[in-house]
This record gives C-alpha cells, structure tokens and sequence, in this order.
C-alpha cells in the first residue's frame, strides 16, 4: 500500500499555523480542531484559557447512597503544558469556550502493540489458528518481514485513532526476536518521536518468539540499553519450558538496566500459578522491583477457586505486581473487583487493532471501562464513577469519598472534553470525545 503524501488543505494550514502561534499543536490533517479551539480565541503563546468547564465538585447522597454527581463550571488557565489555575467561571472572558462539556483525565492504553497492526494497510482477517502461541510465532516469523516495510507509518495511524478515542498514552509491547531482530523497536521510534508533541509512550522490550525458544537473549540484551522502559515476556513455560530460568534471566535484566517488568502470560493451568507465584518470588527478593512488574492478562486468576484468588490477590498487592487486562468474559472473567479489594493496580488496554492476532480492537479504552462495568454490574453512580479509573490508569476527579482531587493547579494539561455530565454517564454511554488536550497541546 502506498503511503499517502503529507499535504494538507489550504483551510488546515491556516488553522494549523494559528495553533502553532499559540504554542499549541493540531496533531495531523488526518485529524479534525474541536469547534471549541478557534483560533481566534488563542492569542498568548504557550497560553489557553478555557470557560465553561464542566468539572465534578462532590457526590449528591440519599439514605446514605450516592444517586448522582455534583458539577460546576470553572475558567482554567494553561500555560506551559500544565494547568495553571482553575478560578470561578467567568462566562464573558474571551476564553475558548468548553460549552458545557465535561472534563475528564486523558485516557492511557497500557497494553498495546503499536509495532505490528495492519491498521492504516489493507484490511486482512485473522488466519486460522494451528498451535496455539507456538502455531503464531511461526505464521509471525513468515509475517513479520513484510509488516516491518511500513510499520512506523501504520503504528502513526494507529496513534490516531487512539487519540481520537481520546488517550494521549500508551505502554506498547514491542517484538524482540530473532526474526526482526530490533527493526520493530527503531520503526517504532521513529513514529514516536514523530508524534512526540501529541503522544506519550512506554515501550516493552517483548520477546515474542520466547527467550530460548528462539534465541532472543542477545537482541534483549541490546534493547535493554536503548530507550525502553520494560523488560517484557510471555508464557515463560509453555514457550521456553523453564518457568525459573526465563523469570530469572529477566529479572536480572531488569536490574542491571533499572527497567521494570511486563510478562504475557496466558497459561491456565498449574505453570501458570506456578509462575505467578515464582514472579511474586523474585519481586520480593528485590525490593525496587515493587510498583514496576506487571503481569499482563494472567488468564490463571480467572481459573483459581475464590479463596486461592483472594490469597494470590494479597500476595500481588504486597509484592506491588499490578495486573494489565484485556477484561475477557464468557469462562474466563478476570477477578478484577477482588484485585480492586485488595488494591492491587489494575490497568488495561486495547492489546490488538486489526492484526494476525485479533481485529476487534476498537481504539477506545473507556469501551473497556463500560464493559467492566456490566461484567461486575457495576451499575449504580458510584461504582460506574469509579470504573472510570480503568480508562485513566487510576486518576480519577473524585475520591471515594467524593472530594475533588483532580484537576489541581500544576498537573499535567492532558485531558478530553466529553459530552457527558459526569464521569458515570460518560463510562455507562461510552460518551464522545469532543476534544483532546496533551501536555497543553491541542490534539483532537
């Protein structure tokens, strides 16, 4: 497929440069301005201001029950990709105007492949499955040359759509092996950095193909000393056959390069508990290993009897082992409201967007929040409020007790502005983004 040139009309030059002036940044043509940035609005470089802001102030309680979500209008000021103030509205400033929309934190995908898709390409269906993990590190290993030609321009349409979906982050695993070598991290670096002023990223170094299963020990090794922030991996029996060796070559690595860790594991059976528990182990062992591992997807969880994933859950909370999931359903619905008693981290992500893997991938992180929310019944105002945090990786505008803890003055300006009156309806209606704001830049 031929990349499309990099032209734009003479009506988004204009509206670009304006954005440009105000030291503000409309990520692409292929992208739509909100109508709450005209330009004629933004003058002071460096510098927005907004009315008309809708944000959450408290909970509204009957017989002890939250039945609804107090808001307000405020006028924020952003200079310098971070919020500045937040006053009293004030309705006849100048200020762009929010018309009423609801405020809410940036969304973060935290388990994406942004390397391999073919998103942006031509449309592809799944390829009958053979093997299981090991049957896809084959039809990878045939795949991955052609993929690898134009993946930096696909992973920038992916980008997009996320961002359209309003997430400005991402922790995107990226292959390591053999087949690529290191091909997919510089690609991928390259699309990054192309899309630095709209786009945050944290990168898994992730050997695919296994770490002895094809020998990808020494390309992980050279990636640990480039620009990545996690030391990745997947099946550690299934595919290598050696749950501690291949846990304790990465747990090294990790330490050697100060990197955190994010391990696929799909294994449901006793290697997977085995794993976890082993994992639990080694973070333990080593101290600043704790609030940097992960485990992504951990399927076992959804296997245990209730009182093993109470046990495990409390282990993990201790060891600070946070858990990335998918959110699967049918026989394989993930304890998530367990984790969430014993407060384990829970984060989640897209994982796949049309590719060999999988083409259902929508973009949309608050999608998932909404599923949640029905798998659990999470149904009433608080418990849809709270499902939020799933979409924000935990920022969420008000604590359980339902005071105001975000936005504050000097936070990161990265938030959308959404049709919805608070964060219950937004998650339960999987309301529209109107408008994304990253690092006080204008995106979508």
């Amino acid at each position: 497929m031929k990349t499309p040139d990099n032209t734009i009309s003479r009506k988004d030059f204009i509206r670009n440069s304006a954005l440009a002036v105000a030291g503000l940044t409309l990520i692409s043509n292929s992208m739509t301005a909100s109508p709450f940035f005209d330009e004629q609005n933004i003058s002071a470089k460096g510098k927005l201001s907004l009315k008309n802001v809708r944000l959450e102030t408290g909970f509204e309680y009957e017989e002890g029950e939250v039945v609804s979500t107090k808001t307000d209008l405020f006028y924020i000021e952003i200079e310098n990709g971070k919020i500045k103030s937040i006053a009293p509205n004030q309705p006849g400033s100048k200020a762009v105007d929010a018309k009423g929309m609801l405020m809410l934190p940036a969304f973060k995908d935290m388990h994406i492949h942004l390397d391999k898709t073919f998103y942006g390409d031509q449309w592809k269906a799944v390829r009958k499955k053979t093997g299981s993990v090991k049957g896809m590190i084959a039809l990878e290993q045939k795949m991955l040359p052609e993929m690898l030609k134009n993946s930096t321009f696909k992973a920038e349409k992916m980008i997009e759509l996320l961002q359209s979906k309003g997430t400005s982050f991402a922790r995107s695993h990226v292959n390591i092996e053999p087949t690529s070598k290191l091909d997919s991290l510089k690609n991928l670096q390259k699309a990054l950095e192309n899309k630095k002023t709209s786009f945050g990223a944290e990168l898994v170094a992730f050997p695919q193909h296994g770490v002895w299963y094809t020998d990808s020990v020494p390309y992980l090794k050279e990636a640990a000393q480039m620009d990545i922030d996690f030391i990745g991996g997947v099946d550690p029996f299934t595919i290598d056959g050696a749950i501690e060796k291949t846990i304790d070559f990465t747990v090294q690595l990790a330490l050697d390069h100060k990197k955190g860790i994010d391990i696929h594991l799909h294994e449901t059976g006793e290697s997977g508990l085995n794993t976890v528990e082993y994992l639990i182990k080694k973070v333990n062992e080593n101290p600043s290993l704790k609030g940097k591992t992960y485990l992504s997807h951990c399927f076992i969880l959804a296997k245990l009897d209730k009182t093993k994933q109470e046990e495990i859950a409390e282990k993990l909370a201790e060891a600070q082992i946070g858990i990335v999931s998918t959110i699967p359903f049918g026989n394989l619905i993930m304890p998530i409201p367990t984790l969430y008693k014993h407060k384990v981290t829970v984060l989640t992500g897209n994982d796949s967007i049309v590719d060999h893997w999988n083409t259902f991938g929508t973009g949309s992180v608050l999608q998932k929040a909404n599923l949640m929310a029905q798998l659990y019944g999470y149904s009433t105002e608080f418990l849809l409020s709270r499902s939020l945090k799933l979409a924000t990786a935990n920022i969420l505008p008000l604590d359980d007790k339902g005071n105001k803890q975000w936005p504050k003055e000097g936070d990161q300006a990265d938030f959308v502005l959404m049709n919805a009156s608070c964060s219950a309806e937004a998650v339960s209606r999987i309301s529209n983004v109107e408008s994304l704001v990253h690092q006080g830049n204008v995106i979508y």
